[in-house]
């Protein structure tokens, strides 16, 4: 894909970076359920989407389960016109990690490379530095929503993600400590 003529793609984790899931109720009642799971959204989240659905594309990458993945994105499917993709742990490399002894899920780029994507123009916003560990580059890292109403991180992550839109390169911006860069 030639960058001149396509939008930037930001890839976004659903659980703990766009909602939370719980399996008993909070504080408040949940803005929807998928399956036996009350989802929370975390705030700002219409406002988030308005703002960068104008500069890029949007995709869900997330390394839960299918059901759930496709659940939590027809529910968040009225914020954006279209996805280019909704992908499940279905998408993600499987490894074992060898201090937990228990699986874990990779998001690798390569997959998104292999549908035409530049990848020097792809963003991806997680919480979990593992997941996305191949592609450190391309990686926003989030802190974990757990349900709080106070939570204002995605109008800073609104006003980053757009700041960098006209980038030719991600890969090649500094992203750590993206909170206290100037804009």
């Amino acid at each position: 894909m030639d960058d001149s003529t396509t939008r930037p793609l930001l890839i976004l984790d659903l659980d703990e970076t766009l909602i939370h899931g719980a399996e008993s109720r909070l504080h408040r009642d949940a803005d929807f359920k998928v399956g036996p799971f009350h989802i929370y959204m975390r705030p700002h989240l219409q406002a988030f989407f308005d703002s960068i659905a104008r500069h890029f594309d949007v995709a869900i990458w997330s390394s839960a389960s299918p059901d759930y993945v496709d659940g939590i994105a027809s529910m968040l499917a009225r914020f954006v016109t279209s996805w280019q993709f909704v992908w499940s742990r279905v998408r993600c490399v499987q490894r074992m990690d060898p201090e937990m002894m228990t699986k874990i899920f990779i998001k690798d780029l390569r997959k998104v490379k292999r549908r035409g994507f530049d990848l020097d123009r792809v963003l991806m916003v997680d919480d979990t530095r593992h997941k996305v560990s191949r592609n450190y580059g391309n990686a926003i890292y989030i802190p974990p929503y757990e349900g709080k109403d106070e939570d204002a991180e995605l109008p800073q992550l609104a006003k980053y993600v757009n700041s960098l839109r006209h980038e030719p390169n991600f890969r090649r911006i500094e992203k750590r400590g993206w909170r206290t860069k100037p804009l």
